[in-house]
């Protein structure tokens, strides 16, 4: 329902005003005040170039849209075709084999960061974070964002008339963009962005794009707020400026707005948004219903009102849209319970026993609300696992034989409970008092009523490559371990290309085993396990050596940091097919993993995979 809502907005916003005539209902529509020292001609000749340039706004992103679009429809059939070919194909050479022209596109474009090998590592100044550098080809894309949106503000004003005339045609221009790029800026904020599905794109990503595209509204509503304070002092004198601000409802409403907007951009620096994450998130949206409210009446009765409608209408569906699918995953059936379970080196299991559960799927994460511990706060999570309640969770072989699980055993979906489980690391905030919570029970479990929102993600895959490496760092592991459990049991029943899996777990210290030991259980007794998956694990604060010791050949244990490097150098050498390397951890361990990959492009067919919440 929200993307057929968003895409008949889009139409109707492209389609406005298409013949360039000014609306009737207001004597300068694009903005709603008076030009001064122009022509009427002059005046509606500025009027349509206001129109025409929020068209080709729209149009321009609606445009890359499509290219995108069209580019994950491609790379998917190639993978879909690529998995197809290699079901019964054990040696895959001719996938190993990179194309070399897109090996360069990835290794200079995709994949690499703006400056040298920094992407993912958080930049610090003392006690306070200061955000991520982009990549190069997230650069470019806001590069272009943002030299479109200046060349349009500026495009066709005549700055050689008068300065009334400029400022006034400035004012108008910037005032009308401003109105028109908060569309995609609030489909980009949204958790269901239907576009996230639709081109395979992270809502990492969206979210990166969203804060850029604030920062363009926010600057052209001050652009046009400061060109009608110029033009009102050039025209009255200093003097005059309270007055006109006082008995005008449309520039005390446009005022209160601006200094709404600029106080978001303040509020939302990366430094208060991680520090103070809950109090931004409520800042943040009462800012943004305030800055509504107060531009709605600025806009009254003119053209630029219609996008604000749009805009308003997306915002209130994909609100609605997330309440009502909050209520259906978690009301009645006795509702959804979340049981938190103490786990050594500050970690907690959460498990939820949902009412109306979906179909896990590798990647997904969710929305966690504990309404005793967090009132209405929702935090994200990946999650883990999926289980049938009859499924014995807490089985612990002596051995790594242990017992012998089918497939469908694995995978079937039963008319059981179905329940889903997490792993939460103890930090500050909400996941402290989730600890807490847990650390306060006698046998070190309690059971909570929750609310869980999703699923969110899922749309990566894994099944088309020969060879999979997959990186984990600490409790990134939650991320992984559906992909490894997905893999072993496609392989198993033929349904994949994957022969040779790598599970590369780096963690402080082996109590930290213990946090997806009953799951671990669960793969190792997995039929064709010992074919396929060979895990290493290595230990960077171990209390001594004898903690350090390795199970058998395909579970091995490591004291000290990894060599990423050296260890996906080593699988590339004898990689089957295709080879996809994934990551989650910390950021230091993802851009390790980047230029190990991007160091092997031309020589091999080798893709990056990160999954990260660099909110």
């Amino acid at each position: 329902m929200y993307t057929l809502v968003l895409a008949t907005l889009a139409g109707l916003a492209l389609g406005q005003e298409t013949s360039g005539k000014p609306s009737s209902a207001h004597p300068s529509s694009s903005g709603g005040k008076q030009s001064h020292g122009d022509s009427p001609a002059q005046k509606a000749a500025a009027t349509v170039d206001n129109y025409r340039f929020a068209r080709y706004t729209l149009s321009t992103l609606a445009a890359l849209i499509f290219c995108l679009f069209v580019y994950r429809i491609v790379i998917q059939s190639i993978r879909y075709i690529r998995t197809l070919t290699c079901l019964n194909n054990d040696t895959q050479k001719y996938f190993k084999m990179p194309n070399l022209a897109f090996g360069a596109v990835k290794q200079h474009l995709l994949y690499a960061p703006l400056f040298r090998r920094r992407h993912n590592r958080e930049i610090h100044l003392g006690i306070f974070h200061l955000g991520y550098i982009p990549t190069r080809v997230q650069s470019l894309f806001l590069a272009g964002v943002i030299a479109m949106n200046v060349t349009l503000s500026v495009w066709g004003i005549e700055w050689n008339g008068t300065r009334a005339a400029a400022l006034s045609h400035l004012r108008n221009r910037t005032g009308t963009l401003s109105v028109v790029n908060m569309i995609p800026l609030i489909v980009l904020a949204g958790r269901n962005n239907p576009l996230i599905s639709l081109l395979n794109i992270s809502f990492d990503n969206f979210n990166l794009v969203h804060r850029w595209f604030g920062r363009i509204v926010v600057l052209q509503a001050l652009a046009h707020t400061i060109a009608e304070i110029m033009n009102i002092v050039d025209k009255s004198g200093w003097k005059t400026l309270q007055i006109a601000f006082n008995n005008s409802q449309m520039l005390i409403t446009g005022l209160v707005a601006t200094i709404a907007m600029v106080a978001i951009v303040l509020q939302a620096s990366a430094a208060l948004r991680h520090a103070f994450y809950e109090a931004f998130l409520h800042l943040h949206i009462a800012l943004v219903i305030l800055t509504t409210v107060f531009l709605w009446k600025h806009l009254e009765n003119t053209h630029p009102q219609k996008y604000l409608l749009a805009m308003i209408i997306i915002w209130v569906v994909e609100r609605l849209t997330r309440f009502v699918v909050l209520l259906y995953r978690n009301v009645g059936r006795g509702g959804t319970k979340a049981e938190l379970e103490l786990l050594p080196g500050d970690a907690c299991r959460v498990t939820l026993r949902m009412a109306r559960p979906w179909t896990f799927q590798p990647g997904q994460y969710a929305f966690i609300t504990v309404p005793s511990i967090g009132l209405w706060t929702s935090h994200p999570f990946s999650l883990a696992w999926s289980n049938s309640s009859g499924t014995d969770r807490d089985r612990s072989p002596d051995s790594e034989k242990g017992y012998q699980i089918s497939t469908d055993d694995i995978l079937s979906t039963s008319n059981n409970k179905t329940t889903m489980s997490l792993i939460i690391r103890r930090r500050s905030g909400f996941t402290e008092k989730l600890f807490q919570k847990a650390e306060r029970s006698a046998s070190g479990i309690t059971s909570v009523p929750a609310f869980v929102e999703g699923p969110y993600g899922g749309h990566s895959v894994l099944h088309s490559y020969g060879t999979v490496m997959i990186f984990a760092g600490g409790v990134g592991i939650t991320h992984q371990v559906p992909f490894v459990r997905d893999l072993v049991a496609g392989y198993a029943s033929g349904t994949v290309a994957a022969r040779k899996v790598v599970l590369v777990w780096v963690i402080q210290s082996p109590e930290h085993l213990e946090w997806i030991r009953p799951w671990m259980t669960t793969i190792l007794a997995m039929d064709k396990r010992r074919d396929i998956l060979r895990i290493q694990l290595f230990v960077t604060r171990p209390r001594s050596t004898k903690e350090i010791h390795s199970p058998s050949a395909t579970v091995q244990m490591f004291p000290g940091k990894p060599n990423v490097d050296t260890l996906i150098e080593m699988e590339s050498e004898n990689q089957v097919g295709a080879m996809g390397v994934s990551v989650c951890g910390t950021g230091g361990l993802s851009d390790d993993v980047r230029a190990a990959v991007r160091k092997r492009q031309g020589f091999r067919n080798i893709d990056f995979l990160e999954q990260g919440f660099t909110w």
